[in-house]
């Protein structure tokens, strides 16, 4: 099933929702289609492009900021699924301070590893080691990050280019 970026009236990203239902809140006038795919939606008497993003025709608050839930998908994405001490392929997650040395596990202690560097580095601290950080681990913020934690639409890229960097 297609899906469809939606925009706020200020083009931030909201949310993703079914191309169909992006669909339907184009021809009841609530968005207006920025990008379309190939594909076209038939009735009898009309063809609709699919979209692919829509933006809302007016501003919608966004009560409380999300809070992006710790995971194995979401450390991949903040760290372009490189190793943070190599820069190799990375398959596993690995704590700056391991958790048998009082770290925690939280957005700011874990980072994306290559099998070779977590093996290498135990349970040990940086210090140490050889290892150095390529980039400090942080939180990330924003809703469009969220959003890009997900399989993405290259139409998309030009709203999401702030979430992948933060």
């Amino acid at each position: 099933m297609s899906r469809a970026l939606v925009l706020n009236a200020s083009y931030e990203a909201l949310c993703v929702v079914t191309s169909q239902r992006a669909l339907v809140m184009v021809l009841n006038d609530k968005a207006e289609l920025l990008h379309s795919t190939e594909n076209v939606f038939r009735s009898e008497r009309y063809a609709f492009p699919e979209p692919s993003v829509v933006k809302l025709t007016h501003f919608v608050r966004v009560p409380f900021p999300s809070r992006i839930a710790l995971s194995r998908r979401a450390i991949f994405a903040r760290d372009n699924h490189r190793c943070q001490y190599c820069g190799a392929q990375a398959e596993n997650v690995d704590h700056v301070i391991p958790r048998s040395r009082g770290g925690s596990h939280s957005w700011d202690n874990v980072v994306a590893s290559c099998k070779n560097c977590n093996s290498r580095k135990e349970d040990r601290l940086l210090s140490e080691t050889n290892f150095v950080l390529r980039s400090r681990p942080t939180a990330p913020k924003g809703r469009a990050w969220l959003i890009a934690i997900g399989s993405t639409q290259p139409d998309w890229l030009q709203y999401l280019q702030g979430a992948q960097s933060a």
